[in-house]
């Protein structure tokens, strides 16, 4: 008698070959914030901790890939964000260190099929926010010495040569320096991250990237209308620059009704003075707004599925990926409260149709990809050109 394979069985197969690469996680900020990053007081082995993610867990979801964040507030300028972002890189390489049993760093493709081989997580940082280089080639130049593969291009605010999609803008998309970082992005092998920029902004570095771009944590824009997520139009652009989406769990960025919620909250704060682009006085007024008002609605595994085949519609299969903002939001989708959870999303596409070479591209296999083509094309770049000198008041007229 053949045996019967359930749901669960042929996830947790796909899983032994194509374990979840996660583009976006907080981890990193939450251990500053609650314990200086003492991992004697926040320890990822025990289990438990007061956080989305610990060892425990990951293994328990599958996750054999993090990109951490290595964020740092759009308050912080200058040299102040500089180091507060070298700070958080330095917390990324403790902890793997720390817990080296279990993480691995990782620089490249093959560094993630080498901590699979050992049995460990594949560990690789992202930096959240062009404020991080301070308008500073060379500062990125030394992020990607450090380990970053990332630079999502803006946090919540503008930078000077980038737009956000929740300021106002400025620039229309990227400044003439801007598309000179992702140039440059492009010829040191950091991959350009569109989560958080304005449309103009995804467009404009579309238009010039070389390499393949990620959406480190959005959804699509047509399924949940979020400044947050991605047009269709930009999607379709993703797909000709072979790049991915890894679509994000959080619920004003998935569920459709939270979305709205956001938008007449940003509305209103905008009539009081106040724009998301102002940080803490935004966070504030937002809970005093939730006092007067009401919470946001929530969202549930299924939203997260929508986006899931909404892309895959769109763009196709080849550009999808998971960016679940573990630590990084209060509030998160029912079905998907940690890190333990992808098991679950990827059993619901699984009975959608999804086949096993999809839910693999989708875990893993699509980033991976991406990671390898921009290490192939930047080794032809760097042999092509040398380092960019370019500056922001050269290009931009504008003193860094």
């Amino acid at each position: 008698m053949t045996a019967v394979t359930t749901t669960a069985d042929r996830v947790a197969a796909v899983l032994r070959q194509h374990p979840v690469i996660d583009g976006h996680n907080d981890l990193l900020w939450e251990a500053r914030e609650q314990v200086g990053y003492d991992f004697d007081r926040l320890d990822l082995a025990a289990g438990g901790t007061p956080t989305h993610t610990d060892l425990p867990r990951l293994r328990a979801g599958g996750v054999g890939g993090q990109f951490w964040s290595v964020f740092v507030p759009a308050e912080l300028s200058g040299d102040d964000a500089v180091s507060a972002t070298l700070e958080q890189i330095d917390a990324g390489h403790q902890m793997v260190a720390r817990y080296g049993a279990d993480l691995a760093f990782a620089r490249t493709a093959d560094d993630i099929t080498a901590a699979w081989g050992s049995g460990r997580i594949a560990s690789l940082l992202g930096a959240e926010g062009g404020h991080s280089i301070n308008s500073s080639l060379a500062t990125l130049r030394m992020l990607h010495v450090l380990g970053v593969r990332y630079m999502t291009l803006t946090h919540n605010s503008n930078v000077p040569w980038a737009d956000s999609a929740t300021d106002a803008p400025v620039l229309g998309g990227l400044s003439a320096f801007g598309v000179e970082v992702v140039r440059e992005m492009n010829r040191i092998g950091m991959l350009v991250d569109l989560s958080h920029v304005s449309p103009g902004t995804m467009r404009d570095a579309l238009r010039v990237a070389e390499v393949p771009a990620i959406f480190s944590h959005s959804s699509a824009r047509a399924v949940a209308d979020s400044p947050r997520n991605a047009p269709d139009d930009v999607l379709e652009s993703l797909r000709d620059n072979r790049g991915v989406c890894m679509v994000t769990f959080v619920p004003k960025f998935v569920n459709p009704d939270a979305a709205a919620w956001q938008a007449e909250a940003v509305a209103a704060a905008a009539e009081a003075g106040v724009t998301q682009g102002d940080g803490p006085a935004f966070e504030a007024w937002g809970k005093d707004y939730v006092r007067r008002t009401s919470p946001a609605p929530g969202a549930t595994l299924q939203d997260v599925v929508r986006h899931c085949e909404h892309i895959r519609e769109v763009a196709g299969v080849d550009h999808v990926g998971v960016g679940g903002d573990y630590d990084g939001v209060g509030q998160l989708p029912d079905g998907l409260e940690d890190v333990s959870c992808y098991p679950a999303l990827l059993e619901a596409l699984a009975d959608r149709g999804w086949s096993d070479d999809d839910l693999g591209k989708l875990t893993s296999g699509n980033i991976v990809r991406v990671l390898g083509e921009a290490e192939e094309v930047a080794r032809r770049l760097q042999a092509e050109r040398g380092p960019s000198l370019a500056t922001i008041a050269e290009l931009d007229g504008v003193r860094a």
